[in-house]
C-alpha cells in the first residue's frame, strides 16, 4: 500500500511540482487521506493522496479483491485568489474516502455530491468526474494491479447537476464548451441550460 502511495506522490510531483501545503484527514475505519496543494501561476490544484492505496470494489461483491479493481486519485483545479478555496480540503478527503466508506466506484462521468458548498460562497455542491490522462498521466503498476488514474473534478451548480442526471455527462460538457465556461473560476455562475 505505502509503495503505491509513494509512486503516486512521485507522479504528482513530476506533473505538478512541489506541493506548497498538505493536510491529512482520517475517518473512522478508513486509511488516512492526504490532500496536497500545488500552485501553478494563477491556478491552485488540489490532489488527493491515499484513495488509490486500495482498489475500488463493486459494492455488490461478497468479498473485496485486495489487488484487482480500479484505483484513482482526485484532482481539482481552480483560479487562485478569487475565493477561500482551501476550505475544499476536507470535502476532497471525504470524496476520496467514499470508496472505502460507501463502497463507491468513482469513474469518469460520475457525479459526487458533497451536500454543502465546496468552499465559502461557492455556487457548487457537487463535482463531475472527468476523464483521466490529461494533467497527470495514469500511473501503471505491476500486474495484477490496475493503473492509478488521476481524475479531474469539475465543480457543478445544483442546476447543472440536475441537468446532467437527465442529459448525461457528455451533454453537460458540450454545453460548457459551447458557452466557453471557465471551469476553474471558483465563483462562476451556472451555464445556460434552456
Amino acid at each position: 500500500m505505502s509503495d503505491v502511495l509513494a509512486l503516486v506522490e512521485a507522479r504528482l510531483r513530476t506533473a505538478l511540482g512541489e506541493p506548497d501545503a498538505r493536510a491529512a484527514v482520517t475517518f473512522l475505519g478508513t486509511d488516512r487521506i492526504e490532500v496536497l496543494r500545488f500552485l501553478d501561476g494563477d491556478v491552485v490544484r488540489y490532489a488527493t493522496l491515499g484513495m488509490s492505496a486500495q482498489p475500488m470494489s463493486d459494492p455488490t461483491a461478497v468479498v473485496a479483491d485486495p489487488l484487482r479493481g480500479p484505483r484513482a486519485e482526485l484532482v481539482l483545479s481552480v483560479r487562485a485568489g478569487r475565493a477561500d478555496t482551501d476550505k475544499v480540503l476536507r470535502l476532497l478527503a471525504v470524496l476520496a474516502a467514499s470508496p472505502q466508506v460507501e463502497g463507491l466506484v468513482v469513474a469518469p462521468g460520475a457525479s459526487l455530491d458533497t451536500g454543502e458548498p465546496l468552499w465559502p460562497g461557492a455556487p457548487f455542491t457537487s463535482v463531475l468526474v472527468a476523464e483521466s490522462g490529461g494533467l497527470v498521466e495514469d500511473l501503471e503498476l505491476d500486474e495484477p494491479l490496475e493503473p492509478v488514474r488521476f481524475l479531474p473534478l469539475l465543480p457543478m451548480t445544483p442546476n447543472e447537476a440536475a441537468w446532467k442526471r437527465v442529459q448525461g455527462a457528455a451533454a453537460l460538457e458540450e454545453r460548457w464548451l459551447a458557452h466557453g465556461t471557465d471551469l476553474r473560476d471558483p465563483l462562476r455562475s451556472g451555464v445556460p441550460l434552456g
